[in-house]
């Protein structure tokens, strides 16, 4: 499994990574798609949406069942990965490139600062 170095974790198994100043892009960890197997649907919030750190934002099902993506920072979503919409085995294909889910303007940048590591997200795993 892969846990990226530049990429910050948090402890529900997303991953954020740095974009720009506010802008950051959000998707699920190798590990966390890994346990879900084969994603066969994945509903991504809408454009527009401010949500709060924490709060549930997305669905992911896969053969297996179904799980809540909480979003690990507060913000406001600025786009999307629509390509998941008909190709959702990109999650688990590529999950920090092409798997990405959404991209999102924080509205407080410190709270990344808080999200784990890639040694710690590694250590919470193992």
């Amino acid at each position: 499994m892969e846990f990226p170095d530049n990429l910050k974790y948090a402890e529900t198994h997303e991953w954020v990574r740095a974009d720009n100043g506010e802008l950051v892009t959000i998707g699920i960890s190798d590990y966390a798609q890994a346990e879900l197997t084969e994603l066969v649907f994945i509903e991504l919030p809408e454009v527009g949406r401010e949500f709060a750190q924490g709060e549930e934002i997305a669905v992911v099902e896969s053969v297996k069942s179904a799980s809540d993506i909480y979003s690990p920072v507060s913000g406001e979503v600025v786009e999307v990965n629509e390509e998941l919409n008909d190709q959702p085995s990109l999650v688990n294909e590529s999950p920090f490139d092409q798997g990405w889910l959404f991209k999102v303007k924080l509205t407080n940048a410190a709270e990344v600062d808080g999200l784990l590591d890639a040694a710690a997200y590694t250590a919470k795993v193992s």
